[in-house]
């Protein structure tokens, strides 16, 4: 039968994170033990994902047991790679992974909020504007009237010495929200799903980064020694925090332990004052509970009498338990303690449970075969009484489908419990990241259910609730639909179920570059994701465009199937740049969506579906030269926009730097941050500098100071900084107009600096020798001119160029003057 319910967020909860079951070891259920006789929260709060202190998270989440959360305004978007080409939303959904990876490590929570990290800011009050405070404000009040925390630590402090305009946006948010959650009146749409709250006090998480001098006789200060080792896990916080860290491994954030004590220094923002400790005045104990004197007594009986090697002899004081705690009257710790209970039960049960599709993705109208296997290792008496089969039409935490089946099977001790189900998929919306359903702003997801921000990401789509019975007690548990395999070298590996549209279309190229009003093929692969159905397919491109076919029948007969179809696209007199889209009709409805699949070891695999679309720029370009060297660094499609507009773009490996070899190229690019990356950037950079000594063209893109592999990477003296210009629309000013850079092949005027994304450039050089050319003057509001955005030296025969301009950020959006300044600075000649 089907019918309609409300599912209580906690049976989604307990695995909306993990897609690969966890097997508690004994010492981990005893942890989780000594937890139910702790209820204190604690909230973190940052920009960022890596902004979080996860030394004080493990400590936190480990030792003094609370329910420790971090909340990171955004998803880090606007951040740079170090393990691939991905940017801006699958950037975002990386290192929305990694947090989750990294709170799976320190056993932390983790929420968000909707404002989008648009790229590095200078000040919070363009933060505050782009991101639309009241929103993002609203989201930090969301969050602590959910989460309730005793304490909140910001990470930055509020008066701007954090840099980042994001970072001290933070700190003035939560000292806004530490108040307002408590007002009633302010937003009161919320308090239908919360109740408001008023933690005991908020603090900025200090120390000798901020003051090298700072000590706890300090006015305000308290210091918490973190250090400590935990000897039921086998380690020390310090070591828990550095592989928490290491997961942000986008950021290049990998981290080694660390072992003895250590303190971190809190310094009072509002609230409460704490004299000695941060966490005084916190009664974390069952004392906070009315009528729970019961409660307490059986927790340290609990604690006292748990037998490491037979946690199952638990089992019958948590049933005893849980009945206790399900009388008491405080909603928010019953539901918390009760889900910690019935986890508890489930692993001293040495319960395993898991649901397999037969596919990692279905489409409405799909049939989805689902095995289904249930062990309880380490107790008899637990009957499987029914279970129920949930779709999730709505992301979130509201009305579900259900499909319900009586089984009262029971599960004989250690010997698995396998059968097989078909599920019919109707009326699901697409597995799409939630945030990234709807378009949003430049500094805001468009979200419009309450009860999703925060939510770290989706919901499954699909997921079975089983009810087991233990002794007369009913016990609920949620399993999520996921896919699993075996590789032949990771051996058993999962990736998340998801609904996909009937069809991906996935154009070959991100950007088409037409310097002339001669047509281009386009191609586009038609991936069916069904079978036994028809599609039109149809094309549309801007003003002043002409496409050839408009539109296409495809027949989808089969799951995998997959199309190719060329159209021939041209420009015309009134060409505006824009956008291809394209789209299929199938049933009825019309679907436009490409496939993007996200894999690396450290995350789940995440599938993306975005607009089937590409940039279709006009560029009146001259080029000379043809043959291009690439030096790959952290990851870049730098490549594939200079093949576009006619280049042949030779990836080089050290085998291939030898002067002979390199005499070859008109020009020899060097990834980003490749000297960040290349171990072996000394060898490199002896041969590079040498063909450019022989008359080579070397353009170096930009690196961080942090962490640059080569002692010599530029002919005469020059020191990476950290100066950016961070505003895209900022003037650019020429300080040497008559320089070939800005005059051959293409005459670059002040329009070529128009339309730019995100940024002009990062990490400029600080210092330079006299024998470069500064070529570019340009700057933030209201501060001094940077000059070093474009140096260029002649060296022996040929030239040297160091760029920090984001050519990454603005060729892939096809952006015209990024690529005329470009094909100039490979077609400089040495006069």
């Amino acid at each position: 039968m089907q019918k309609i319910i409300i599912i209580p967020f906690l049976i989604i909860a307990c695995f909306i994170h993990a897609q690969q079951p966890h097997q508690a070891s004994s010492a981990e259920i005893f942890q989780s033990i000594k937890k139910l006789d702790v209820l204190g929260n604690v909230l973190y709060l940052a920009a960022h994902p890596d902004d979080e202190n996860t030394r004080f998270i493990a400590y936190c989440a480990n030792e003094k047991l609370f329910n420790t959360g971090y909340l990171s305004l955004t998803r880090g978007d606007g951040g740079q790679n170090l393990i691939g080409t991905e940017i801006r939303e699958e950037l975002g959904i990386i290192r929305t992974q990694e947090l989750l990876a990294a709170r799976r490590t320190d056993g932390g929570q983790q929420f968000f909020t909707r404002a989008n990290d648009f790229g590095y800011s200078k000040t919070p009050d363009e933060t505050l504007e782009i991101w639309d405070k009241q929103k993002v404000l609203s989201d930090v009040v969301w969050v602590i009237r959910k989460f309730k925390p005793d304490v909140i630590v910001c990470r930055f402090p509020p008066d701007g010495r954090g840099g980042h305009g994001h970072h001290t946006a933070s700190a003035l948010l939560g000292m806004e929200a530490f108040e307002m959650a408590a007002d009633k009146t302010k937003f009161p749409e919320q308090l239908q799903y919360v109740e408001t709250w008023q933690a005991k006090r908020i603090v900025m998480n200090t120390g000798r980064w901020w003051n090298d001098k700072i000590s706890v006789n300090d006015s305000g200060v308290v210091a918490e020694n973190i250090g400590a080792y935990n000897a039921v896990l086998g380690t020390s916080y310090n070591e828990m925090a550095a592989k928490s860290r290491s997961m942000h491994k986008s950021q290049g954030f990998g981290s080694t332990g660390s072992r003895g004590e250590l303190d971190e220094f809190f310094e009072h923002l509002k609230g409460s004052p704490a004299k000695k400790s941060l966490f005084e005045e916190v009664d974390a104990t069952w004392n906070r509970v009315i009528n729970s004197k019961n409660v307490q007594l059986l927790t340290k009986s609990l604690i006292s009498t748990y037998q490491l090697s037979n946690p199952e002899k638990s089992i019958p004081k948590l049933l005893e338990l849980r009945k206790e705690v399900l009388k008491l009257k405080d909603d928010f710790w019953k539901k918390k303690k009760i889900n910690e209970i019935d986890q508890l039960i489930k692993a001293c049960a040495g319960l395993f449970m898991e649901a397999k599709a037969n596919s990692f993705s279905a489409t409405n109208g799909d049939s989805v075969e689902v095995e289904f296997e249930l062990i309880a290792r380490s107790v008899d008496g637990l009957k499987l009484k029914r279970l129920v089969n949930i779709q999730n039409n709505k992301l979130g935490e509201i009305h579900q489908k259900l499909v319900t089946e009586e089984l009262n099977l029971p599960l004989q001790i250690n010997k698995p419990t396998t059968f097989k189900r078909k599920f019919l998929i109707n009326d699901l919306n697409s597995s799409q990241p939630y945030w990234l359903a709807k378009q949003g702003t430049l500094g805001t997801y468009a979200v419009d259910d309450q009860l999703l921000i925060g939510v770290p990401e989706n919901y499954p789509s699909i997921f079975f609730s089983v009810d087991l019975e233990l002794e007369t007690i009913e016990l609920n548990y949620g399993t999520p639909l996921v896919y699993k395999q075996n590789d032949p070298v990771k051996g058993e590996t999962y990736r998340p179920f998801v609904i996909t549209p009937p069809a991906f279309l996935n154009i070959e190229k991100p950007v088409y570059v037409f310097s002339n009003y001669f047509e281009k093929e386009v191609e586009v692969v038609i991936k069916s994701q069904t079978n036994n159905k028809t599609g039109e397919v149809k094309f549309s491109v801007p003003k002043g465009w002409t496409v050839s076919p408009s539109s296409v029948k495809v027949d989808l007969t089969k799951k995998g199937e997959e199309h190719r179809i060329k159209v021939k696209v041209a420009p015309t007199k009134t060409v505006e740049n824009g956008s291809f889209v394209a789209s299929i009709t199938i049933d009825d409805k019309t679907y436009s969506n490409s496939l993007r699949v996200i894999e690396y070891d450290h995350i789940p695999t995440q599938t993306y579906m975005p607009e089937a679309k590409a940039q279709l720029s006009f560029i009146p370009l001259n080029k000379t030269g043809n043959k291009v060297g690439y030096v790959v660094g952290a990851g870049d499609l730098v490549p594939e926009a200079l093949r576009e507009i006619g280049y042949e773009v030779i990836e080089l490996t050290e085998n291939d730097l030898t002067p002979e070899k390199l005499k070859h190229f008109q020009a020899i690019v060097m990834g980003i941050r490749a000297l960040n990356t290349i171990d072996r950037s000394n060898f490199y950079m002896k041969s590079l500098l040498e063909y450019v000594h022989n008359g080579g063209n070397l353009i170096v893109q930009y690196n961080t100071s942090h962490q640059i592999k080569a002692e010599k990477f530029a002919p005469f003296p020059l020191k990476v900084g950290r100066d950016r210009v961070t505003d895209e629309h900022s003037e650019v000013r020429f300080l040497q107009p008559k320089h070939n850079v800005l005059n051959k092949p293409n005459t670059l005027t002040a329009n070529d600096f128009e339309n730019w994304t995100q940024e002009r450039g990062l990490y400029f050089p600080s210092e330079w020798d006299s024998k470069f050319d500064a070529i570019l003057s340009m700057n933030d509001k209201n501060e001094k001119p940077k000059d070093s955005s474009l140096l260029i030296t002649k060296y022996g025969k040929g030239n040297y160029i160091y760029t920090g301009i984001s050519f990454f950020r603005q060729l892939p959006e096809g952006v015209p003057g990024a690529y005329r300044l470009l094909v100039n600075l490979i077609s400089l000649t040495h006069e």
